[in-house]
């Protein structure tokens, strides 16, 4: 299939984080390209064989997890990340022509983009009111409505560029120069992306029972095997009050000797664990694995076993 005839959802509209994500996908640029006004909508469009992949924020290295995304792929008809994108980010305050920062009371953005520009908002502008956005360009986009009910919004630099009636009031104003959003391309399952040596493993785990040390054994599946976690958090299954499930991403593939062992672990403590995923990391960074945790040292341990069972001597 050209990379013309597919189709991709989005958190939109055009011009968001998301977008930019998106078209770091080989072919993107020439692909078809659907903004959607939420995750959830792109996924299910996936989902419903409307799309072929949707890329969604997971990650920001301020705020930690986005939760939309998080339960959406943790529930419903399975899906798969195929590919990881990294986007350095940075925002401007923006607001119809004429209006100054001294005339700004209510500011509209994504809740992420706010907490990573609630202290310049506070020296700048202290009395200022957040009116919350479902993604920044259509904060931005809303303001050239003409019925908005704020007076300005936080964005990407792209969508101001891009929208002539948008007046950019500040730039730069994040309270973190260095700040990464991590985004996911994720479709429905197929054969998994080949192994780089630079991968990452995302699956979701619900804890079996509430009882001392249940998380222990969950985790234990990793570092018994040397499998290193980049990320674990826990989010409410929302069936009843203390009910959760764990987010994990783990350095490696499902087909290393040692994720694989980690998975079957995992499943054999707690069945409804659902995988996520193998996919090559962003960063290329290649995980650090022990001698005793290669694949090598795996295949002879296996290879040990089989010889005790098979009443071989010296095994």
């Amino acid at each position: 299939m050209s990379a013309s005839a597919l189709t991709y959802t989005f958190l939109g509209p055009e011009g968001t984080f998301t977008e930019a994500a998106l078209l770091q996908v080989p072919g993107a640029s020439d692909a078809n390209r659907v903004p959607c006004t939420n995750v959830n909508t792109a996924l299910e469009r996936v989902r419903q064989g409307e799309a072929d992949a949707a890329m969604v924020p997971i990650e920001n290295s301020v705020e930690g997890g986005v939760t939309a995304t998080l339960d959406a792929i943790a529930t419903g008809t399975e899906l798969r990340i195929i590919r990881e994108a990294l986007v350095p980010i940075t925002f401007v305050l923006v607001a119809r022509p004429g209006l100054k920062i001294s005339d700004i009371r209510r500011i509209s953005t994504h809740g992420h983009a706010w907490a990573q520009c609630r202290l310049w908002v506070d020296e700048n502008i202290p009395n200022a009111e957040y009116v919350p956005g479902s993604s920044t360009a259509a904060a931005a986009v809303g303001l050239l409505e003409g019925d908005a009910h704020y007076d300005a919004a936080i964005c990407a630099p792209l969508v101001a560029a891009e929208r002539p009636g948008l007046n950019i009031l500040a730039e730069n104003i994040g309270d973190n120069p260095g700040a990464v959003t991590r985004f996911v391309l994720v479709s429905r399952p197929g054969a998994l992306p080949e192994p780089t040596g630079a991968d990452k493993t995302t699956v979701v785990v619900p804890l079996p029972e509430d009882r001392p040390g249940a998380l222990m054994e969950i985790l234990d599946q990793f570092a018994t095997r040397g499998v290193n976690l980049s990320r674990i958090e826990s989010r409410p299954t929302g069936q009843y009050l203390g009910h959760y499930f764990f987010s994990i991403d783990a350095d490696g593939h499902a087909a290393d000797a040692r994720v694989a062992d980690a998975l079957a672990g995992l499943h054999r403590i707690s069945p409804a664990t659902r995988f996520l995923g193998s996919y090559a990391r962003a960063d290329e960074q290649k995980a650090l694995v022990a001698p005793h945790t290669s694949d090598a040292a795996f295949t002879s341990a296996h290879a040990w076993v089989r010889g005790i069972l098979g009443g071989e001597p010296g095994a």
